[in-house]
């Protein structure tokens, strides 16, 4: 099984231009709506919002988008007149249009990590409530003796605080994968370690293999990287190790971005062979690997998989880079994660992140030391209640949704729901009024217009708030009438 022949891509000199036929294949059908420059207008602005068009990018000529989307000319310059209207792109003389964001709007990527409206119940971000009190005082009042310690240093630690890497190669070594201080880099969180692989390993224009669906910080990561991704699929069924392969032979990705624990947003888990087979056809078509294990400690009903790099052969790891992190086992807050990589690869990557950031809190990593030494005490107890709000969710979709399905998964923190019809982004934006923040399939992915008919919904907030974010959404999936916010929509839009 082979996939489609990637098309030839041509980058702009200045790499910041949208093409004609790129921009139409993100776009839904004009006739679906009248008139067609106003529904060509509001899509190309919510595409804005949602990040999928980039600020300061040049949009097509009016003529060449034309004649992609088989509609007048006229239509297309009525639509770029309103965006212009509308703050969502200007001018330039001699050189097109270009795009921006209109004055007191922020990209909805932004808005996803705020906090929503106190009514509302926020299923938009997968992520475990903040520690328990009582842990994260005793933690504090351990640590700041050594604080007052390091008072007495520069405090900068570009590789890391010594101690925390010394305790997060001991935490590889023990699952199987032997790892020396030398070969950990610490980072503020798991998307900081990725954009730093990136920025040293990637050059624009380069290809990247990526799972459909995938985490949307890190497709958005690669999109801002101006990288070419090159989807394979995940299915409720887990990965077609065929496309993984014959994917990495065509394409020869300059790296490989997968979330083989718990995938997200799907849960699924990895076979063993699958591995093998994909570690082969990595190392035959020299691309890197690059491992998400953020959810890996989260095993609802499995063991926790082993490290995937213990599956080489002696020698075999030098291309595969693991990332890490407590956002998903501890709290987001700390801003702590990490990548294991060969160590001349950490050498480069700290060269890297001192052009941005000289090193992380001393406190926060004095902090994720302890815990980390103290997780057995939190992590059960995280399992137990993830397993009693998975069951909780899946009762109350079973009893409010009945025609929607899913696959439950042994681990990670949300479910995967076929919605059994295209009407994700329509029910996101009606859920608001209906005191619900959740995204439409569609966000998981850099492919346009797929997953419609899909719901990533976490179960990391307390079981009754659980039960009545369904019955919400059920609320609003019967009423069937266009939502009357315009939290989500461009404000010159009816």
């Amino acid at each position: 099984m082979h996939p489609t022949p990637l098309p030839p891509v041509t980058l702009d000199r200045d790499d910041r231009m949208l093409g004609s036929r790129q921009l139409a294949a993100m776009l839904p059908d004009l006739a679906g709506a009248r008139p067609a420059y106003r529904n060509l207008a509001r899509a190309i602005g919510a595409l804005i919002l949602d990040g999928r068009i980039a600020l300061h990018v040049r949009l097509p000529a009016e003529r060449e988008l034309a004649t992609a989307l088989n509609v007048s000319r006229a239509t297309v310059t009525a639509g770029y007149d309103l965006l212009r209207e509308g703050g969502f792109a200007r001018s330039r003389q001699g050189s097109g249009t270009w795009t921006e964001l209109p004055e007191g709007r922020r990209p909805s990527g932004v808005d996803r990590l705020l906090a929503p409206e106190e009514s509302a119940i926020d299923l938009a971000r997968a992520a475990p409530t903040g520690l328990p009190a009582q842990l994260l005082a005793d933690a504090l009042a351990q640590v700041t003796p050594q604080l007052a310690e390091h008072a007495h240093t520069p405090g900068y630690h570009p590789y890391g605080l010594p101690g925390l890497r010394s305790a997060i190669a001991e935490r590889f070594t023990r699952r199987g994968l032997a790892t020396v201080p030398e070969q950990i880099l610490v980072t503020s969180g798991a998307q900081h370690a990725f954009t730093l692989v990136v920025g040293v390993l990637c050059r624009p224009g380069d290809r990247v293999m990526v799972e459909s669906p995938s985490y949307p910080n890190a497709l958005e990561a690669l999109r801002r990287a101006r990288l070419r991704t090159v989807s394979v699929p995940v299915t409720d069924a887990g990965w077609d190790v065929e496309i993984l392969e014959s994917t990495l032979r065509q394409a020869v990705p300059r790296l490989a971005y997968l979330i083989p624990d718990f995938h997200n947003p799907t849960g699924c888990l990895m076979p063993d062979p699958e591995r093998d087979r994909l570690l082969r056809a990595a190392a035959r078509s020299g691309s890197w690997l690059v491992v998400d294990e953020t959810l890996t400690d989260l095993a609802l009903d499995v063991p926790a998989p082993p490290p995937i790099a213990t599956r080489s052969a002696p020698g075999g790891t030098g291309q595969v880079v693991t990332i890490g992190s407590m956002s998903k086992t501890h709290w987001a807050g700390l801003r702590i994660g990490w990548l294991r990589a060969p160590a001349k690869l950490i050498t480069e990557l700290a060269g890297q992140r001192v052009a941005t950031d000289m090193g992380g809190s001393v406190l926060d990593q004095l902090l994720a030391l302890n815990l980390l030494d103290r997780a057995g005490e939190l992590l059960p107890s995280r399992l137990a209640r993830l397993r009693e709000q998975r069951a909780a969710l899946a009762a109350a979709l079973t009893e409010n949704l009945p025609r929607w399905s899913w696959r439950l998964p042994p681990g990670g923190l949300s479910l995967w729901v076929d919605l059994a019809e295209p009407v994700a982004s329509t029910l996101a934006d009606r859920a608001l009024d209906y005191g619900v923040r959740i995204e439409s399939g569609s966000y998981f992915t850099s492919d346009p217009g797929v997953f419609e008919q899909r719901l990533r919904i976490p179960y990391t907030l307390p079981s009754e708030t659980l039960r009545e974010a369904v019955r919400r959404l059920a609320a609003a999936l019967a009423a069937g009438s266009p939502p009357s916010s315009s939290a989500r929509r461009p404000h010159w839009i009816a």
